[in-house]
């Protein structure tokens, strides 16, 4: 869509910068696919909602997206590029889990996440008008991609719920994917207006935009930023709630500071997933700290590493 998209790749290529690109996909000519091919691109996600273009066009709300996003990831995969499609999560798209996993093996594409709808921004009102699932469909829905369609397909399939539900296999073993957290003591967002924040949640809560990029150095916002410098210093010791209790914090860091932020206003507030999983009896208690004992008897710290390793398995 910039204008100016073969400049900007012109001087990725001349940096050596290796950079990601998460795109619709209807612009990718094969053209573009090339030159993206040609500047360092290290991992690319093309949206696909559905496996057919009624689904995915209900999601977009634009006539002829799915054939044009189809094109560009035939487009990406000419070009040599193998990239990972993602689909979100609606009660309207589930139905369709497996036939994505199948139109990905047909395209060519290398991988396959499913991303579970926040509730952020226009995610609230999705959740409010119950076009999202449940917290018990979700759950079940992880354990199905994770185990049977998993087994069914050579791809490696993504499932975006926080690390405390998913198998240790299935992040370290020889399949394993990561742990899938964004990484938040080392990044720095930029918005396209050239504000530093938080990430692209700063396009909502102005308190998570830190400078400008055309004043502000960046060594001096990454420094000196008390949020930044909060983060850094407290992850993940001063995380709260169940976040506090889960064995796989130092892991999964909160799974989405962001997230937890704009619904509570607080940086160190709990996942909302975890959060509902535990209010519904699903969230597993082999992840918690001290389960079970009582305050007065908790373990030292040496117990307590053993007692995480027994419940990790």
């Amino acid at each position: 869509m910039h204008p100016r998209i073969g400049e900007i790749l012109a001087i990725l290529r001349e940096e050596k910068l290796r950079f990601n690109v998460e795109t619709n996909g209807v612009l990718c000519t094969p053209e573009l696919a090339q030159d993206l091919a040609r500047s360092g691109l290290y991992h690319i996600s093309v949206s696909l909602d559905g496996a057919d273009a009624e689904t995915h066009e209900w999601v977009r709300g634009v006539k002829g997206c799915f054939d044009a996003a189809v094109a560009g990831i035939r487009n990406l995969v000419s070009a040599g590029i193998r990239p990972q499609l993602i689909m979100t999560l609606m009660r309207r798209t589930v139905g369709q889990v497996e036939a994505v996993v199948r139109l990905a093996e047909t395209l060519g594409a290398s991988s396959v996440k499913f991303n579970i709808v926040q509730p952020t921004a226009r995610g609230v009102k999705m959740h409010e008008a119950g076009e999202t699932l449940s917290i018990r469909e979700i759950v079940a829905l992880g354990e199905r991609v994770e185990g049977e369609l998993s087994a069914g397909t050579r791809l490696p399939l993504f499932y975006s719920h926080p690390a405390a539900f998913r198998p240790l296999g299935k992040m370290y073993g020889r399949e394993g994917t990561g742990c899938g957290v964004c990484g938040i003591r080392g990044i720095l967002g930029v918005l396209g207006n050239g504000s530093y924040a938080l990430c692209g949640i700063g396009e909502t809560v102005p308190e998570l935009v830190f400078g400008d990029a055309a004043k502000d150095a960046l060594a001096d916002v990454w420094r000196d930023n008390p949020v930044l410098r909060e983060i850094r210093e407290g992850m993940p010791r001063k995380l709260g709630g169940i976040c506090g209790e889960c064995l796989m914090k130092g892991v999964c860091l909160g799974n989405c500071v962001a997230q937890n932020y704009y619904r509570s206003r607080n940086l160190w507030a709990p996942h909302w997933y975890c959060e509902e999983a535990r209010k519904a009896g699903l969230f597993p208690e082999g992840r918690l700290r001290f389960r079970g004992v009582p305050a007065e008897t908790k373990p030292h710290a040496g117990l307590e590493y053993q007692a995480a390793q027994a419940g990790s398995g």
